[in-house]
C-alpha cells in the first residue's frame, strides 16, 4: 500500500506524526549547540619549548632535532614540523584523520619526557596542547580603573589570583591568563659602580640570595608525648629582608645586598600593552573549549560577571568586552527571515497562479514543517546550530516548496475534471511521485560529494549538505503524506471552487 493511500485512510495519525515531527524538532533546537563554526576535529598537536637566551641554530640542534627524531615513533602521525625563534622552538604535529586524539596526547607526552633526557640540564619543560579551530575566544574580561594610583600590575595581580580561579571553574571555560600586565616579581636592581669598586660579580649575588631564600620542609621533633612540626625560617616573608642578605665579608666589615642593590616589589619586564580609552588595562580572553556552545558560554559569563565583580577591589571594574555572540543571533535571525520570506513570496505566487488561499496556505506550511525535520535530523546526528548548518536551511528554503506546489497545483487538475477530493489528492501524488524524487534526487546528487570529503573540508561543508538533504527528504514525504491529507480536507469541502489548471 502506497505512503499516500495510508494516509489518506489514516488522516489523523499523520497529523499526530507530524505534530511530533515538530516537537521533536524543536525539542532539538533547544537541544543543539549554537555556534560559530561546527567542530572541526582538525586531528593536531602542538608542542612549544622555551629556553630563554637560546638563538634558533641552537634551539634546532640542541631541542627540536630531538624532539622531531622521538616524534616520528608516535602512531598515526603523519608529518612533523618545527619554527625556531630566539628563545622558544613551536612543533606542529599532524596526524592521518581518524586517529584517536587522546592516545596521540598521552603517546606524545610520553615521547617528550624520552626526547627531554637527551636535551641540556636545565631545560625548562615544553607546553603540549591540541589544537582546535572550535576553541576560539568569544569575547574578553576587561580589568579596568579610574583610580590613577591603581598599577596595571595589581590589576593583573587580581585577574590572575582572584577572578581567574572564579572563571576557570565555569564549564565549557578555558581559563588563559590575563594580558596586557607584568607579573609581581621582586627584582634586584645592582649598581655596577658600587660593585666594581667593592670587587663583586653578579654572580655572588645571585649566590648569596639563593642562599639565604632557600625552601626547605620543615621537620618534626619529639617533645615527650608531642610530636609537633618544627618550621623553619628558610625564606624571607618580607622582599626588605632581602637587602639584609650578606654577600662576602670584606676584611671583618659584611658587605650586604642594600649596599650594592636596590631590591623592589615591583614588576616584570612589559612585553605588551592593552588600551581602553587610553589607559593602560589587563584583559582576560574568554576561550570556549571546541565542544561548547557559544551562547551558553557568553551567558554564563555574563551571569557570573557580578561574582567575578565582587572578587576585586571596588574600583576595579570588571567588564565583558568583545562579545562574538551577536554573529550566531544573525544568522539565526536571518535565516527566520528569509525562510518567513520565502513562504511569504511562495504564497503568493500559488495565490497568484491558483486564485485559491487554502492551497497557498497548504504549500506554505511545507517550509517550516521541513525546517523542523531537518533541525531534528540534524540534531541527531549530532550536528551544531552553526553559521553551515543555517546557511543550508536557508539554501533548502528556495526549493522546499516545489515538492508541494507540484503536487496541489495537479491536484487542482483532478479537481477541474470532476473527481472528488479524496480521488483528486490521491491521484495527484502518485502521478507525481516519481518526478517529484527524481527532482529531489537531482538535488541531493549536487551535495553529496560534500559527504566524501576528508579533514576540515569534511567538517565544514557536511554540515550543509546534511541540512539540504534532510530538509528535502522531508519536503518530500510530506508532499505525499500531509500534503494530500490537507488537500483532501481544504480543497474539496462545500463551497470550494477549483479553477481549471
Amino acid at each position: 500500500m502506497s505512503p499516500t493511500r495510508s494516509s489518506l485512510r489514516r488522516p489523523v495519525t499523520v497529523v499526530v506524526l507530524v505534530l511530533a515531527l515538530c516537537l521533536g524538532g524543536v525539542f532539538g533546537l533547544f537541544r543543539m549547540a549554537r555556534d560559530v563554526f561546527p567542530p572541526l576535529g582538525i586531528p593536531t598537536l602542538y608542542v612549544a619549548q622555551p629556553y630563554g637566551g637560546m638563538d634558533p641554530a641552537q634551539m634546532e640542534g640542541a631541542l627540536t632535532y630531538y624532539y622531531e627524531y622521538h616524534f616520528l615513533y608516535i602512531t598515526g602521525i603523519e608529518h612533523v614540523e618545527s619554527r625556531n625563534i630566539q628563545g622558544a622552538s613551536v612543533m606542529k604535529l599532524q596526524f592521518h584523520p581518524g586517529t584517536d586524539m587522546s592516545t596521540a596526547l598521552a603517546e606524545t607526552v610520553a615521547y617528550v619526557n624520552r626526547a627531554r633526557a637527551f636535551m641540556p640540564p636545565g631545560t625548562p619543560g615544553p607546553f603540549v596542547t591540541r589544537f582546535d579551530a572550535g576553541s576560539v575566544p568569544v569575547g574578553q574580561l576587561v580589568f579596568s580603573s579610574t583610580n590613577a594610583a591603581r598599577t596595571v600590575g595589581q590589576m593583573q595581580d587580581a585577574a590572575l589570583n582572584r577572578v581567574r580561579p572564579l572563571f576557570a571553574t565555569l564549564p565549557g571555560v578555558s581559563a588563559p591568563p590575563p594580558f596586557g600586565g607584568s607579573a609581581r616579581t621582586i627584582t634586584v636592581d645592582l649598581k655596577p659602580e658600587r660593585m666594581a669598586s667593592l670587587g663583586l660579580s653578579a654572580d655572588e649575588v645571585v649566590q648569596a640570595i639563593a642562599q639565604a631564600n632557600t625552601l626547605s620542609p620543615s621537620g618534626n621533633l619529639r617533645l615527650g608525648d608531642l610530636y609537633p612540626i618544627v618550621p623553619a625560617n628558610s625564606q624571607v616573608r618580607d622582599s626588605r629582608d632581602l637587602e639584609a642578605v650578606a654577600v662576602r665579608l670584606k676584611g671583618s666589615t659584611p658587605v650586604f645586598v642594600r649596599d650594592v642593590a636596590t631590591v623592589s616589589d615591583a614588576a616584570d619586564l612589559v612585553t605588551s600593552h592593552a588600551l581602553v580609552d587610553g589607559r593602560r588595562t589587563v584583559y582576560m580572553p574568554v576561550t570556549k573549549r571546541a565542544d561548547a556552545s557559544t551562547l551558553a558560554v557568553v551567558d554564563l559569563v555574563r551571569e557570573n560577571l557580578p561574582k567575578f565583580q565582587a572578587a576585586v577591589a571596588d574600583d576595579i571594574r570588571v567588564s565583558y568586552e568583545f562579545d562574538q555572540s551577536p554573529v550566531v543571533h544573525r544568522a539565526i535571525g536571518d535565516l527566520l527571515k528569509e525562510g518567513a520570506l520565502g513562504a511569504v513570496l511562495t504564497g503568493l505566487m500559488v495565490l497568484v497562479f491558483l486564485r485559491d488561499a487554502r492551497s497557498a496556505l497548504v504549500v506554505v506550511l511545507n517550509i517550516p514543517l521541513s525546517l523542523l525535520a531537518a533541525s531534528l535530523g540534524l540534531w541527531l546526528t549530532g550536528q551544531t546550530i552553526n553559521l553551515m548548518t543555517l546557511g543550508g536551511l536557508a539554501l533548502a528554503v528556495g526549493i522546499l516548496v516545489d515538492e508541494a506546489t507540484v503536487t496541489v497545483e495537479n491536484l487542482h487538475a483532478h479537481l477541474a475534471r470532476g473527481q472528488s477530493a479524496a480521488r483528486a489528492a490521491l491521484d495527484a501524488s502518485h502521478e507525481t511521485a516519481v518526478p517529484r524524487l527524481l527532482a529531489m534526487l537531482c538535488l541531493l546528487a549536487v551535495f553529496l560529494p560534500a559527504v566524501f570529503m576528508q579533514g576540515a573540508a569534511r567538517a565544514l561543508f557536511a554540515p550543509i549538505a546534511l541540512a539540504v538533504g534532510f530538509a528535502m527528504v522531508a519536503s518530500y514525504a510530506l508532499s505525499g503524506t500531509l500534503v494530500p491529507v490537507l488537500g483532501a480536507w481544504w480543497l474539496g469541502g462545500p463551497g470550494h471552487r477549483s479553477e481549471p489548471a
